[in-house]
């Protein structure tokens, strides 16, 4: 047949001529916002794709989640275009996010000349955007994008295909720049609009809207303490060599890996023993610890390691988790549609909680709460109780909330120190395209579940959105409250998660909804080669996903 059937936001259906690109039959816009993409049969595709099957489309602007993705994606291939025509002589690397809609890049230049620079950087990809040039997707042979790369100086792209030997590969073009995509970009440069590049120290920062504010831009948050984490782990990264998919590629094929992993895993107990130390130096000594972070970000483990060093410097840890004050599904918050909002500071049983640190601080014994996770009710273990050690005890408490004033207000201030703990990895794929930190913790996430509490991937997805709101609400706002940070993410755990999460993201066919997010995982797993997780040690963070770990959950 020469036509296939298209429906659009569930209109009537038409036919379309077989080979008719997408750009052909939608609009440009959508309620005022252009259209970047499409959802096609629930999965994410470029406005230049061609109609070969019959399709459901819903065009896909900045307000959509996966529009947004390719609003972000796209810019930052702008830019790269930006800096590798226009400023080839600038060291300007991708490193981490600034909150949700903005990025920080590193850069080389001297402090006498970051204004002028970023300016100059900012009104060339402003022109770039005004000549609405058009975006498109090619198909190369792998010899030919070899060649191409090694013409143009692109070494990080040429790393990332080393171990890699598809027969061809897709490319995005637009006028002459050539790069690998990490997923669909939009069709043409006029297509995107506002941003701006700021400097910020060692770099700039990259600025986009935000899904619920298409229409500006939000400040930059002052997240300065971002500065030392990213600046710590790039250092790390510089220490063991190892900076990109492609290094860690050369890493798991040469052997060198191990020396890696051990490197990285000893960095982490490093900071473990600072952190205690900071805990055992501060003057009064605080007997309270409080651990939180956002999902998969590793806040039991890092509370167990944690009181092993305390340990080690003569004082007494006792460990809490929240989780074990959940109030149970019928006392529990629900959401919009009726199902319980476990991620609601109100799960926890706060008056609870508050009584027993305030029974424990008095030298009181208490019975250990145990929260039955299969029928969801709360209760105690009656053959365990807790108590703290007068004089050296220090009571450790991990959980969602645990930076929120809210969650202890019985708790005086001075009793309290507080930990932020998530996965902030300094390894990007390439120069230009980071790992996201949302994504490493959705593969630990769905490689737990799907372990650990019998939860399917497609359960696991689906939930997603909800945690991440829950994040948003609930962590993220109090994470400048922390007194120490610490950076969960481990160079070396992307290849060992594949191992595991490629096999479950298989498991989602096209015909799910949540089939677009998986196609986007697999997509990004496949930058990476695998690793068994044999290897990793039994009291790795990363154990707390993978299993078999020496520590006891």
């Amino acid at each position: 047949m020469d036509t296939a059937t298209v429906t659009v936001n569930g209109a009537d259906p038409k036919q379309v001529k077989r080979g008719s690109l997408l750009l052909d039959i939608l609009p440009e816009a959508l309620n005022g916002l252009p259209i970047l993409a499409a959802m096609a049969n629930n999965d994410v595709v470029a406005l230049d794709a061609p109609i070969m099957l019959d399709l459901d489309i819903r065009p896909l602007t900045l307000a959509d989640p996966h529009g947004w993705q390719v609003y972000r994606r796209t810019l930052c291939f702008l830019l790269a275009k930006v800096l590798h025509e226009r400023f080839p002589d600038i060291n300007c690397r991708i490193r981490g996010s600034f909150g949700n809609n903005a990025l920080f890049w590193s850069w080389d230049v001297p402090n006498m000349k970051r204004e002028t620079t970023a300016q100059a950087i900012k009104e060339a990809l402003a022109d770039l955007i005004a000549r609405d040039l058009p975006i498109r997707h090619r198909l190369r042979s792998y010899g030919d994008t070899i060649e191409h790369f090694r013409k143009n100086g692109q070494k990080d792209k040429i790393n990332l295909l080393a171990h890699r030997n598809p027969p061809y590969l897709s490319l995005v073009v637009c006028a002459g720049f050539s790069d690998l995509p990490q997923g669909v970009m939009a069709a043409s440069t006029g297509r995107l609009g506002l941003f701006d590049i700021t400097p910020l120290q060692q770099g700039i920062v990259l600025s986009f809207p935000s899904i619920c504010h298409p229409d500006k831009l939000d400040p930059v948050p002052p997240y300065g303490f971002l500065f030392d984490v990213y600046a710590e782990h790039r250092r790390w990264g510089e220490i063991i060599g190892v900076r990109s998919a492609g290094e860690l590629n050369a890493a798991i094929a040469d052997g060198s890996v191990a020396d890696v992993m051990n490197t990285v895993e000893a960095l982490h107990e490093k900071r473990f023993a600072n952190i205690a130390d900071l805990i055992a130096a501060r003057v009064p000594r605080p007997r309270v610890v409080l651990i939180a972070g956002p999902s998969s970000a590793g806040k039991t483990t890092s509370a167990m390691r944690l009181c092993t060093h305390l340990r080690v410097i003569g004082l007494r840890p006792t460990l809490i988790s929240t989780d074990n004050y959940f109030v149970g599904d019928e006392r529990n918050p629900r959401d919009a549609d009726g199902t319980p909002d476990y991620e609601h500071i109100d799960a926890i049983d706060r008056p609870q909680l508050n009584a027993d640190i305030l029974a424990l601080l008095d030298g009181k014994t208490v019975p250990m709460r145990k929260f039955d996770f299969i029928n969801h009710r709360s209760g105690t273990d009656e053959s365990r109780t807790l108590t703290l050690d007068p004089r050296l005890g220090v009571l450790v408490i991990e959980g969602l909330h645990s930076l929120n004033p809210d969650l202890t207000p019985d708790i005086p201030d001075s009793e309290k120190f507080l930990i932020y703990v998530n996965a902030l990895t300094q390894l990007s794929i390439d120069s230009n395209n980071r790992i996201s930190t949302i994504d490493n913790r959705l593969l630990r996430r769905i490689v737990r579940d799907g372990q650990f509490r019998g939860r399917s991937i497609l359960e696991t997805l689906k939930l997603w959105p909800k945690v991440r709101a829950g994040e948003e609400r609930w962590i993220f706002p109090f994470q400048h409250n922390a007194d120490a940070v610490f950076n969960t993410a481990l160079d070396y755990e992307i290849p060992v998660l594949k191992t595991l999460a490629s096999p479950l993201l298989n498991q989602v066919k096209p015909w799910h909804p949540e089939f677009a997010v998986a196609r986007r995982l697999t997509c990004f797993l496949q930058n990476f080669m695998s690793m068994p997780m044999a290897d990793v040690p039994t009291n790795s963070i990363l154990r707390e996903y993978l299993g078999a770990s020496r520590l006891k959950y």
